[in-house]
């Protein structure tokens, strides 16, 4: 197996030679689940890397142009609901870890391998997870941040008030993208629990109590 510098580079020779001769590029997505123009370039990066690593058996398994296209959309469509990131991270992951060309349910094993290192829950977990929460939403007990996060920037009632159909692509959008910042690096926190103050008011003095008790005798006529 190359190391991971060697993977790099040929990653790197890979993308620039795809995106100049690749005369198949995958097309739209006809599903639900639209996959981003980021999607699109990691998908053609997965593929370079494959047919770099794994130069006989990708031609042997994709020998017809057509039907790589065909492949492609079918891997773009099933990638759709994964960050970037994590897509190339995937890719990665199965280079290093098998002689055999990836099949696309190995691709997704491999893809949430990579999100479940950084404590990461599935997409769909971790949108039950935003939807079944009790209030208030800060003070619960959350698999990773990021869960939270996306469900509050999704918006709460929202989540809890309209159909799956509805809210899933929306939580899924903003999910990804902090799944993408986990997978580069980056720490998230959950805000500060707000506390409630129930501080009771401080008692009148005797002279006060017996002035808004004479006002109130005086306002009720008793």
């Amino acid at each position: 197996m190359r190391d991971s510098q060697d993977l790099v580079q040929q990653a790197a020779q890979g993308i620039e030679a795809s995106s100049k001769t690749s005369q198949t590029p995958p097309g739209p997505s006809e599903s639900p689940r639209t996959a981003t123009e980021g999607h699109v370039e990691a998908l053609n990066q997965v593929f370079a890397l494959f047919r770099l690593n794994y130069h006989n058996q990708y031609y042997a398994a994709y020998p017809d142009e057509t039907q790589l296209v065909q492949i492609k959309r079918l891997w773009l469509d099933a990638l759709a609901e994964i960050p970037v990131e994590q897509i190339l991270k995937g890719a990665k992951h199965a280079i290093e870890n098998s002689e055999y060309l990836p099949t696309l349910n190995r691709m997704l094993e491999c893809c949430h391998k990579g999100l479940a290192e950084f404590g990461l829950p599935s997409g769909h977990d971790a949108f039950t997870e935003a939807c079944r929460a009790a209030s208030p939403r800060v003070a619960q007990q959350w698999s990773h941040p990021a869960v939270y996060l996306a469900g509050r920037d999704s918006d709460w009632f929202f989540l809890t008030n309209n159909t799956e159909r509805t809210t899933w692509p929306i939580f899924r959008e903003h999910y990804q993208q902090y799944c993408s910042r986990v997978l580069r690096g980056e720490s998230l926190e959950l805000p500060p629990a707000e506390r409630l103050q129930h501080a009771r008011p401080a008692p009148l003095a005797k002279e006060e109590q017996l002035e808004q008790l004479a006002k109130l005798r005086k306002e009720t006529g008793i």
